[in-house]
């Protein structure tokens, strides 16, 4: 296929979306499942078309989730992050780790699958999904008492590195088990990506403020383009030196969205559509990416993971985090326990191990796009009548 056609189906698969995002709004629908919808109806024999390219569909998931992570710290206030940070930064970290061995020992005990594979399930869907989060806590202008709804956006729009680095080092061990990582390189790994993220990121976008703010654009309009290319300079530049690309996006989004003085609410504007393409490039490609005619096999054993996942691991894991914050409520506990909205992310991270061709991949992709649909129906739409019911929605 030339790059014209493959540009053209891609623009009129994610027109359609759009013209489908109204209704699908009316009927409470996300706008997720039906981007994503379109790809799986298109793209995988039906009228025609074959599309199956794990490494392509996989870098297209990470350039759009930079993105949607870079616009969402644009959104956030520093006086959110400092409310959050602690609670926050724990659940991102030490939440992922107990999410996945909860879901690893569970999955290991019940259906008996080699435990490298368990762990490997349990960490692609250890995150929560920041698009996901962001977008419904959006669309249903919902605000929530005791920070609630600033730490549920801090943890998901921070979670991915940990997640990520698992991921990418389990996939290795299963593909080559001879190479086997000793504790210490694991952690000194993960404090460089932290580290290198952070500082790169930071110093890109403080420097990205600076010339913004002392320089006079007269051209309202190269404000977002100049915004623009210091991210990618802020967190590819990190990934060159080792950083984590995730966790740069963020923190250069919300420096630059707290740091720049002029123009920035025509640069909201920009980024907010900006945001919204990648959203639909990206759940246009992963439903390419699913194979309708594989789903049917796998519904029946994706349904007793997502079960755990939503009321046992996750539940678990925040338990646990907030062993240390014995002033958080228990209701605020509750809804955090439960809501572990689930998205894109996860379905990225399941195209790692599907490009490295690890066998049994393909199905485990599969199924995690299943655990992401209960996630979404379940949890997603549950977000609102539980917050009323546990007392913790604000009223306007």
């Amino acid at each position: 296929m030339s790059f014209e056609m493959a540009l053209i189906g891609f623009s009129a698969l994610i027109a359609i979306g759009i013209l489908l995002h109204h209704p699908s709004r009316t009927l409470g629908l996300p706008s997720l499942l039906i981007f994503m919808a379109v790809g799986l109806a298109l793209g995988n024999g039906e009228f025609g078309f074959v599309y199956d390219n794990p490494a392509l569909s996989a870098m297209v998931g990470a350039i759009a989730l930079n993105i949607i992570v870079f616009v969402g710290g644009l959104s956030t206030s520093t006086q959110n992050i400092k409310i959050a940070y602690r609670e926050g930064g724990v659940l991102s970290s030490f939440g992922v780790v107990f999410t996945t061995i909860a879901f690893a020992t569970m999955i290991h005990l019940l259906l008996g699958w080699p435990a490298l594979n368990c762990l490997l399930f349990g960490a692609i869907v250890s995150s929560t999904d920041a698009a996901a989060v962001f977008s419904i806590l959006e669309s249903k202008k919902l605000k929530l008492k005791e920070k609630t709804d600033t730490i549920l956006e801090f943890e998901s729009a921070t979670n991915d590195p940990v997640a990520l680095v698992l991921v990418v080092l389990l996939t290795e061990l299963a593909v080559s088990p001879q190479l086997t990582p000793s504790m210490v390189d694991i952690g000194f790994g993960l404090v460089i990506q932290i580290s290198v993220a952070l500082a790169v990121a930071f110093g890109v976008a403080k420097l990205c403020c600076w010339l913004l703010n002392h320089i006079k654009l007269e051209e309202y309009g190269l404000i977002p383009v100049f915004i623009l290319a210091c991210a990618v300079l802020a967190t590819y530049g990190s990934e060159m030196l080792g950083g984590n690309i995730l966790l740069a996006s963020y923190v250069a989004g919300v420096v630059i969205g707290n740091g720049v003085t002029r123009g920035l609410e025509v640069s909201r504007h920009f980024f907010n559509s900006l945001s919204w393409l990648a959203q639909a490039l990206l759940f246009v490609v992963l439903g390419l990416q699913i194979f309708p005619q594989e789903l049917l096999h796998v519904f029946i054993q994706a349904i007793l993971p997502a079960i755990l996942l939503i009321l046992v691991a996750r539940p678990l894991a925040v338990q646990l985090c907030y062993a240390p914050f014995t002033k958080a409520s228990w209701r605020k506990r509750a809804f955090i326990s439960a809501i572990g909205l689930k998205g894109a992310t996860p379905i990225v991270f399941a195209l790692i191990p599907v490009a490295a061709g690890l066998d049994g991949a393909a199905g485990m992709l599969h199924m995690v796009f299943f655990v992401v649909l209960i996630s979404v129906f379940v949890q997603g739409g549950a977000i609102e009548p539980l917050a009323k019911w546990l007392k913790l929605r604000k009223e306007e």
